[in-house]
């Protein structure tokens, strides 16, 4: 079945959303926006809900973007998990997907948090592991240079390890609280940890009981080399960075393959790209609105924005001279940075052809037409094994995901690619992804987790 999740920011998509007169008409660190989203995912059946993060004010050096807002910058906005608690009381199905970075923030922390929310949301946590891109982020953390990508990615590892170690402390069945016998835990069903890795101490065990889920589902975000291995070791979903179908069934091929060697069968990990989504009641309607939002952006400020995602200035480019190509990568370089650049060889793209195609998907994959034409992409990609899923990006919020909702949903439950409802009340249930086996010998439910370099 298909995964489908939604990238939940109130700001739109699309980087003239938040100015459509759709458009929610203010977002700024406004919770009933949230809860709005929240509850018409949940509406239309969607398995999750996924804000990315970051640790820092950015592009306050290009000032015409800074003002614009564009939506990956996000200058004020809440604390994902603590947002995600709050959305866990006013949904009862719906999937939350945090980001957290194993650079800046401790093992014992990020197990803490991803616990807690799991409790909060009655299984539906996840852990968006990320490794950080964003050099300027490091100043933030008592460092004057971000850590170089082997290091990160090492690092990123050995947490991987600690957090799902300290997942473990406890049996289902440690906490019998009977008040007849003043027993209110069992000694013998907790463990210490007791890591001393080259990064990490931590001896446990985590102070929140097992989660309803067993363990929180953990996403991963970028597909260089070092990431794929990550994801293939222990990644349970993964978001996708491909141009193109094509692209996307080579890299699918090469994650899946990966994962024999770490014990993993294909299906324990769900790689799942981004897809912008111009939806109308017919094709002519989604064209509209797709003209209206580009009409809403400066070649100034488009180009600002490319600059943005590739990693480099291009104000000096001619509009519709030949895309630059930098050779080599940047320490905070992205795997869409990338992607864009091998798109615009490929295609022989000018800078001003190269924004043209990024903005309306903000660097992912982009879909217009109507309901149709929409589910026909999704389920081309999906069949063809390019994808499990798709973390959608609406471009203006609430019409957009509304639109999809109301006209995309109905076409993929007909086609049988979406259930007509909620498979469980967990995260891992509406994956269909096995609960976690605990290390206590006598529970024994669900697959196995990879191996853990952690006693």
């Amino acid at each position: 079945m298909m995964v489908l999740g939604v990238n939940g920011g109130a700001l739109g998509g699309h980087l003239g959303g938040w100015r459509h007169r759709d458009s929610f008409p203010t977002t700024a660190m406004e919770l009933p926006r949230m809860i709005a989203i929240a509850k018409l995912a949940e509406q239309g059946k969607l398995d999750l809900m996924f804000l990315a993060d970051g640790n820092g004010v950015r592009q306050m050096d290009k000032p015409a973007l800074f003002a614009a807002n564009s939506p990956s910058d996000r200058p004020a906005v809440f604390e994902p998990v603590t947002l995600f608690a709050a959305l866990s009381q006013h949904t009862t199905h719906l999937g939350f997907v945090a980001t957290a970075t194993t650079s800046y923030e401790e093992p014992f922390t990020i197990a803490r948090k991803f616990a807690s929310l799991d409790h909060l949301s009655g299984g539906r946590a996840a852990w968006n592991l990320v490794t950080t891109q964003y050099v300027e982020d490091a100043k933030n953390f008592g460092r004057d240079e971000h850590m170089g990508r082997t290091e990160r990615y090492e690092r990123a590892r050995e947490s991987l390890d600690v957090v799902r170690g300290l997942w473990d402390s406890w049996a289902c069945d440690a906490f019998p609280q009977d008040k007849a016998s003043g027993r209110y835990l069992d000694p013998t069903r907790v463990r210490l940890l007791g890591h001393r890795g080259r990064h990490f101490a931590v001896k446990g065990p985590l102070n929140v009981a097992r989660t309803p889920q067993g363990q929180p589902v953990v996403f991963m975000a970028g597909q260089s080399d070092a990431g794929k291995e990550l994801a293939a070791y222990g990644g349970e979903g993964l978001f996708g960075t491909a141009s193109s179908k094509q692209e996307a069934q080579r890299e699918y091929a090469d994650i899946k393959g990966r994962m024999a060697k770490y014990g993993r069968q294909p299906e324990a990990l769900r790689i799942m790209p981004g897809l912008s989504v111009y939806v109308g009641g017919t094709a002519a309607e989604a064209d509209a609105l797709f003209e209206e939002l580009q009409s809403l952006i400066s070649p100034a400020l488009a180009v600002s924005y490319l600059s943005k995602v590739v990693g480099f200035d291009l104000s000096g480019a001619p509009l519709d001279g030949p895309m630059p190509q930098r050779r080599g990568e940047s320490l905070g370089g992205t795997a869409i940075g990338r992607s864009v650049l091998d798109m615009a060889a490929r295609d022989g793209l000018t800078v001003r052809g190269t924004y043209e195609r990024v903005l309306p998907s903000m660097g992912g994959n982009m879909v217009k037409g109507d309901p149709g034409q929409v589910a026909d992409f999704m389920e081309d990609w999906y069949r063809s094994k390019a994808c499990d899923g798709f973390i959608l990006s609406m471009p203006v919020e609430p019409r957009s995901l509304r639109d999809f909702v109301e006209l995309v949903v109905p076409e993929l439950q007909r086609r049988g690619l979406r259930p007509p409802d909620y498979r469980g009340p967990t995260l891992r249930d509406n994956m269909g992804l096995a609960r976690p086996t605990h290390p206590f010998s006598d529970d024994s439910q669900g697959g196995k987790l990879p191996a853990k370099a952690v006693d």
